[in-house]
């Protein structure tokens, strides 16, 4: 079923009291709100085809082709699965998120799923732009080292890597207990791994009420400018906008192909 006003509704009821804190980094800012990536999804007409009674969330998107899992109860740690079947203009592929990432970054990876494909950029760029460390040419780390971006290809013959991510307690030299994870494989859209990369390492602070669940007590919180309503305010122009560019795509799926007829109208018989 689509998105509906009392789903957003609800969404309003519960951050309308809380009093927002500016939290960073984000990799520390805690799993925040789930419906920053499932109402992205339900209003670009992905559906859910899971048990309503079941703690597990499961959502399609309309051309059956994309699924996302929500699993609280996952044994491995990786609460959200994204997974891509293969399809006639690309192959299949598989993502993976721990518990206590941030619903804003998976969200910025779903949205751009969602919109039409940019020229994906060096995915890099946004990383060192925001102050982290270059390690090697395959791996970089935050400014606190409590975060790892690494590609892995998987032989020196394969040349599309996959990406790692891990935030760790920090323990001197070597990276201490993992808090989460995430994984992106060697066939993940590179457009994709780009808005991952750009989200994670965005400097500007998440919102989380007061008491809300951090990933780590290193974040750093303080009262933010913007009030409740305009928290929920920007839910709801980010849930609008996705809508549009949902609408827009299925009008690009359906509008009828342009005939050569159409472009070349036939001359008038010449007269005998």
């Amino acid at each position: 079923m689509p998105l509906n006003e009392r789903q957003l509704a609800a969404f309003a009821d519960k951050h309308a009291w809380k009093i927002p804190f500016d939290t960073s980094p984000r990799h520390l800012a805690g799993p925040g709100d789930a419906r920053h990536v499932t109402h992205g999804l339900a209003a670009a007409g992905w559906s859910g085809v899971s048990d309503p009674l079941s703690a597990e969330i499961v959502l399609r998107s309309p051309d059956l082709r994309h699924s996302l899992q929500f699993d609280p109860q996952s044994a491995t740690g990786a609460w959200w699965r994204l997974r891509a079947e293969p399809f006639a203009d690309g192959p299949g592929w598989y993502a993976e998120f721990g518990e206590l990432m941030p619903a804003e970054v998976l969200g910025a990876l779903t949205d751009s799923l969602i919109s039409a494909p940019s020229q994906p950029a060096d995915p890099w760029i946004p990383v060192t732009s925001a102050g982290w460390h270059r390690d090697s040419e395959s791996t970089a780390r935050s400014p606190d080292s409590m975060c790892r971006i690494e590609m892995r290809k998987l032989s020196e013959l394969q040349d599309l890597p996959s990406w790692h991510i891990e935030t760790s307690e920090p323990r001197g030299e070597f990276s201490g207990p993992r808090i989460w994870h995430a994984y992106l494989d060697e066939l993940t859209p590179p457009h994709l791994v780009t808005s991952f990369l750009t989200a994670l390492a965005d400097t500007s602070p998440l919102q989380r009420g007061m008491y809300e669940r951090t990933a780590h007590y290193r974040a750093v919180q303080k009262p933010s400018p913007l009030r409740p309503q305009q928290v929920v305010d920007g839910h709801n122009n980010r849930i609008s906008s996705l809508r549009a560019h949902a609408r827009s795509a299925r009008r690009q799926q359906t509008k009828p192909a342009t005939t050569a007829a159409n472009t070349n109208p036939a001359r008038p018989a010449a007269r005998r």
